[in-house]
């Protein structure tokens, strides 16, 4: 039987950085399943479609998410990323 998940790599990314934003990418690619190298990759998607920031803080990246991003999709375009992010994450408890 064919496996397949209902979240993309993208949001197992975002969801990752969002629950741990001083992650290394090492980090990130492990507990996603993936390499660093796409790792990196979707980061930098993700960064330039406006939903993260890196901010350099001493010899590690600060990741900001931008909860007000919404889906992409057409079908889910009227929903915040930031329902993504408390749907999965403990956000709304800070």
């Amino acid at each position: 039987m064919k496996e397949w998940t209902f979240l993309t790599n993208h949001a197992h990314v975002l969801l990752a950085i969002a629950r741990e934003p001083t992650a290394r990418l090492r980090d990130v690619a492990d507990a996603v399943g993936i390499t660093e190298r796409a790792a990196q990759a979707i980061v930098a998607d993700l960064e330039s479609a406006g939903y993260l920031q890196r901010q350099r803080v001493g010899r590690r990246n600060h990741y900001t998410v931008n909860p007000a991003g919404r889906f992409r999709h057409p079908a889910e375009a009227d929903h915040r990323i930031g329902d993504l992010l408390d749907l999965f994450t403990d956000s709304r408890a800070t």
